[in-house]
């Protein structure tokens, strides 16, 4: 009896046409079974975008080696015209970002919602919002540092008026004395002539001023002038002037708003600096006179209100001349106020340097012919 040993030759021809077959029919058959690396697919970068990281799964099972639609370009959808451009996520995130795509998978290279992870593109401004944009910017950007600038220069105040030196550009005032003046007084109204007396009372303390005209005329009654104030370095600072003919009318020399008020209801205007009202002017006058000589020519403007309004009026220096006065011949400088405006009065003054430059002639003529002559009627 004989043993085998081994397989026999007709079994081993057997076997190795069969492991033949079997590598034929693997090279020749669309599927295989292997280790499959997913391929690594790039999603076309966007404006510079940097590609999305891909990892490498390792798995087995079955696929087609036939990947059409892998080949096929990603279309992004972008407006026709316009650049999509993604803003690069915080930095606090990024490494955020980075840890979650190692732990998954590449998205599909197919999957729709790819472009919409993108971040959104910065929209540039429209033509007409350019200057709102600029605004915008110039107020979010941070105020520029002061640590090296210059100091800023402290404001300038104005000399503070002290004694014998008045505020602004206002001219000094040496007021005269009190005293009391009478006067004749002759004019003509409605073309009649007539004769009135009046009589100036002036008085100046350390309190203040007050200065009251009073004319008066037989059977017709008195009209009455009253202005009192206080005193600076630059004259009177009048406070209330009145008018009284049948009833009284005043002007209120308001400081602490800058306005002078008027008891008729007349609008209130501006106080300017120097104001004077229709009686005090005259001894500002004397006071300005008194305090330096002003030359033939020069004009002298302050405001000076009524019982309505507050107007700039401007006294030309004139010469210095010789009256003959009621009181006797008496040298006095004249100065005269022009008429303003159509209709307006002139108003001339002789102030005579013996009294202080005090007024011992006023003279008013109205644009209708009126006037008034008002004369020193006897020394004091």
């Amino acid at each position: 009896m004989t043993l085998r040993t081994g397989p026999s030759l007709a079994t081993l021809a057997l076997l190795g046409g069969a492991v033949l077959a079997l590598h034929l029919g693997l090279l020749t058959q669309p599927t295989l079974l292997s280790r499959e690396t997913t391929p690594s697919t790039h999603a076309p970068s966007l404006a510079g975008a940097p590609a999305t990281p891909t990892v490498q799964v390792t798995q087995v099972r079955t696929v087609s080696l036939a990947l059409p639609a892998a080949t096929a370009p990603l279309q992004p959808t972008v407006a026709p015209g316009r650049l999509q451009r993604p803003v690069a996520p915080p930095a606090a995130t990024r490494a955020e970002v980075a840890t979650e795509t190692t732990q998954h998978a590449a998205p599909s290279p197919t999957a729709p919602s790819e472009v919409q992870t993108l971040p959104p593109a910065v929209e540039p401004a429209a033509a007409d919002d350019a200057p709102t944009q600029q605004v915008l910017a110039q107020a979010a950007s941070p105020a520029p540092s002061t640590a090296n600038a210059a100091p800023a220069s402290p404001p300038v105040s104005p000399p503070a008026a002290g004694p014998g030196r008045p505020p602004g550009d206002l001219p000094p005032s040496d007021l005269p004395p009190s005293i009391t003046l009478p006067y004749d007084v002759v004019g003509e109204a409605g073309g009649l002539s007539y004769r009135a007396s009046g009589q100036l009372d002036w008085r100046l303390d350390a309190q203040g001023y007050e200065a009251r005209m009073e004319l008066s005329m037989l059977f017709l009654g008195s009209r009455v002038q009253t202005s009192r104030g206080s005193v600076g370095p630059e004259g009177l600072r009048p406070e209330r002037f009145a008018d009284r003919r049948r009833s009284e009318r005043a002007a209120h020399f308001d400081r602490e708003s800058g306005r002078i008020r008027f008891s008729n209801n007349a609008a209130p205007a501006e106080l300017m600096p120097g104001a004077q009202d229709r009686l005090s002017l005259f001894m500002q006058l004397a006071g300005l006179l008194r305090a330096r000589t002003h030359r033939e020519g020069e004009v002298i403007t302050f405001q000076v209100a009524g019982i309505g309004d507050a107007e700039p009026w401007h006294f030309e220096v004139g010469p210095v001349e010789t009256l003959d006065l009621p009181s006797g011949p008496l040298q006095a400088r004249r100065l005269a106020r022009t008429p303003r405006k159509p209709h307006d009065s002139t108003v001339e003054v002789w102030l005579a340097p013996s009294l202080g430059h005090l007024p011992v002639r006023l003279r008013v003529a109205q644009a209708n012919g009126d006037v008034a002559d008002q004369r020193l009627a006897r020394l004091p």
